[in-house]
């Protein structure tokens, strides 16, 4: 790991390289707007798409375990589970500022996206329209969604405080899968063009006779891996690889993560042999993703078929 500098990129804060990888400690907005038009290939990132989980006041108290807005469980069998933000509690204003940020980072991102680029946003299934209709709005296509198929322990609880008088209901159903948003820069000319161009325009294949599927088996992360890298939104590498493997179709380009977190994308970008860049505004999630990336990447996880 070193300081490195870059022709290509211009300096906005201290970044050092972890494999093949870029990573910034700088907020990503300012990172954006410093960044050349027409220089990502793709993106694939969990940002914090309800906003006020990750503020520093909800921030303190998720690292505290005091609660706020994260929903932090009882352990279970022996096992502490990972804390959840409480998404049902945003109101109308809530929803409103989601939707301004997300059409902000959607125009930044229009801007320093090569034509076909693909872009790949973690959401939940009560956000993920708020999502999709802001960065629509700021000029990205929206191509579907990515489904990572997990049983989660978001929901399936009886009703509050009447969980006896009502012990035959859920108020929500039990999550068992995880939206991701999937978008594209509108194409210059058609996708064969694309990809001789920019080698952008479509996603990779998983063989010559198998397409990459838009439903991805997957399973909660591993304590193994939450251990190497405590972020409360660590997704597992197994399912991560997936992604990053199939958005550069040619195996050329950047993937760009401007929420890099725990730092899984780019683990899962040097993995598969790509070159990344991640940005993270806070301190703390900076410094363990610098640790966990080399550790992320040697695992060997089982990717389901």
């Amino acid at each position: 790991m070193h300081i490195i500098e870059s022709s290509r990129i211009k300096p906005v804060a201290v970044h050092k390289s972890i494999g093949k990888g870029l990573v910034y400690h700088a907020d990503c907005f300012d990172w954006l707007a410093n960044q050349p038009e027409a220089s990502i290939e793709a993106i694939v990132t969990d940002p914090p798409y309800g906003l006020v989980e990750f503020n520093d006041k909800e921030t303190a108290k998720l690292r505290a375990g005091k609660g706020g807005v994260w929903r932090i469980p009882p352990s279970f069998d022996g096992h502490q589970r990972a804390p959840l933000p409480r998404f049902t509690v945003l109101n109308d204003d809530d929803r409103k500022n989601l939707h301004r940020f997300f059409l902000r980072f959607g125009l930044q991102i229009n801007r320093i996206l090569v034509p076909g680029a693909n872009v790949l946003v973690a959401a939940n299934p009560l956000l993920s329209h708020i999502v999709a209709s802001a960065l629509t709005e700021a000029g990205l296509e929206l191509r579907g969604y990515v489904s990572r198929q997990v049983m989660t322990m978001r929901g399936g609880d009886r009703p509050k405080n009447a969980h006896e008088e009502f012990d035959g209901v859920s108020v929500m159903p039990r999550s068992q899968w995880e939206p991701w948003v999937m978008l594209r820069k509108p194409l210059e000319g058609r996708v064969q063009d694309n990809l001789r161009k920019y080698g952008t325009g479509g996603f990779r294949r998983l063989s010559p006779n198998r397409p990459f599927g838009d439903l991805i088996q997957s399973h909660p992360t591993p304590t193994t891996e939450k251990k190497i890298a405590p972020h409360p939104s660590l997704k597992p590498q197994a399912f991560m690889r997936q992604l990053v493997r199939a958005v550069l179709p040619l195996e050329k380009g950047t993937v760009l993560d401007p929420f890099m977190g725990g730092g899984s994308t780019i683990a899962a970008a040097n993995a598969v042999g790509y070159k990344s860049i991640g940005v993270e505004l806070d301190r703390k999630y900076f410094d363990i993703a610098n640790d966990a990336i080399p550790k992320l990447t040697r695992l060997r996880p089982k990717i389901s078929d």
